[in-house]
């Protein structure tokens, strides 16, 4: 039976054939991040400093003592991350780390499947592998494990967030997210998307969660007034070392203040405005809106905020899986050549020309997340703009031909039939779920179809 899967008497479609060939690929890509990059480990060790402040505060020595002037890995989780993330000092360093690298390597095979299923593919696609190839191929997996940071569990709980987020359940989309935001903030953000779809009870837990962690903590902690006084300030400042945010980069080449301060305004006016689009006529395409505003705050978080590095790309993933919906504002390639610059694990840095292999390798995150935020709101721009002049913006910002794109949530393809009185090959009369109208709003051309059927 075996032998026979080799070779099959009918022939495989084109779409089979890439899937077995994708699968052995992504499997040993897993393989080799996981078992031989990770656990060889680097010159960058971000788990040393959360091991060591573990061990300091399950014996009740002082957590908040790091060297700032120090390039080298801090440690900067509030007391409730650090009550959440003490346990793994309870056993030996190096078995700890392994540990560490496996939970996280696991978080992102969770996130990974979780996205699967929000864009309605299953493990037998070839999407399954595709995905899975792309994300252990990227720069932000493959540093996530071998830097041994708590990265992929963040994904996790941003996936477990937006799934729960979709199905209304309020309460524990917000755990899940307090969660996250017990130990780094990084997704705080996202708390904006519950806000503007009125999903108030999100805030209980997703602020809830910290704040009673942090209670836990204090009295066990030997100084958590430390972080407020010594680390949060920190938090703030920007440095100029692998730091790929405009001010961090601004600081490293020397720029003046009233550059990098123009540059962050009007990056931020961009995503002001793409922010409205979105809402203004998306919000009821709830799996586009949620996951294309999720990409957009996070990704200007990283750019104009004081610290942005590049493995925080991580979180872009479901973001990045939207370009397979119809009305996606990632189907062009100046998207993706914005998503080459954040997510390629490739190296830039040149012998033969140094400093502009150096430039390259320096600046080609921060150029890809201004670059993407720059995309998103020329794609909605434009839409914008074309619906106006064509006066259908009552009906959306979404051009007529898109209603009959290919889109994931499409169970099966969409093979025109003829009827009586229509041609084969016209759209058919139900409006698409995603081209950004409400239900019962149609245009002149589907009427006329719905009267002549």
């Amino acid at each position: 039976m075996f032998l026979r899967q080799l070779e099959p008497r009918t022939a495989r479609t084109a779409t089979e054939v890439i899937t077995f060939a994708l699968w052995p690929l992504a499997v040993m890509t897993v393989l080799n991040r996981v078992f031989i990059k990770a656990v060889n480990g680097f010159v960058t060790d971000d788990f040393k400093p959360v091991y060591q402040a573990s061990l300091d505060f399950l014996n009740g020595r002082p957590v908040y003592t790091a060297n700032f002037d120090s390039v080298d890995p801090h440690y900067l989780y509030a007391p409730s991350g650090t009550l959440l993330i003490a346990p793994i000092a309870a056993i030996d360093y190096e078995k700890s780390r392994w540990l560490f690298i496996a939970l996280n390597a696991l978080a992102i095979l969770a996130a990974w499947y979780l996205l699967l299923r929000l864009f309605r593919y299953t493990l037998k696609s070839v999407a399954a592998p595709a995905l899975l190839l792309a994300m252990f191929m990227s720069e932000t997996v493959t540093n996530t494990l071998v830097f041994t940071n708590i990265n992929g569990c963040v994904l996790l709980a941003e996936l477990v967030f937006i799934h729960l987020l979709l199905q209304r359940r309020d309460l524990w989309a917000g755990a899940a997210l307090g969660l996250s935001i017990a130990v780094k903030p990084t997704l705080a953000p996202l708390l904006l998307i519950a806000l503007v779809r009125g999903q108030w009870k999100v805030f209980v837990t997703a602020l809830g969660v910290p704040v009673a962690l942090t209670a836990i903590a204090w009295p066990l902690s030997k100084d958590p007034e430390k972080f407020f006084e010594r680390t949060g300030p920190y938090l703030l400042e920007t440095r100029d070392y692998f730091n790929s945010s405009i001010v961090g980069n601004s600081e490293y080449y020397g720029l003046p203040p009233w550059l990098a301060w123009g540059m962050r305004l009007t990056f931020g006016v961009l995503v002001l405005l793409s922010l409205w689009l979105l809402y203004r006529y998306y919000r009821h395409d709830e799996l586009f809106f949620v996951c294309t505003a999720s990409g957009v705050l996070l990704a200007s978080a990283f750019l104009l905020n004081s610290l942005g590095q590049m493995y925080y790309s991580m979180l872009l993933f479901p973001f990045l899986m939207t370009v397979v919906l119809r009305n996606s504002v990632l189907r062009n390639w100046p998207a993706w050549l914005a998503i080459f610059g954040f997510m390629s694990y490739d190296k830039w840095l040149s012998d033969r020309w140094q400093h502009i292999g150096r430039n390259l390798e320096y600046l080609r995150i921060t150029f890809g997340w201004g670059l993407l935020l720059i995309v998103v709101f020329c794609v909605l721009g434009e839409r914008y703009l074309a619906a106006r002049r064509q006066h259908r913006l009552l009906i959306g910002i979404d051009p007529e031909w898109m209603s009959s794109a290919p889109d994931s949530r499409d169970r099966q393809p969409q093979r025109p039939t003829a009827e009586p009185g229509v041609a084969a090959g016209t759209p058919t009369t139900e409006p698409s779920k995603t081209s950004g109208r409400l239900p019962e709003q149609r245009t002149d051309q589907e009427n006329r179809i719905s009267v002549e059927s």
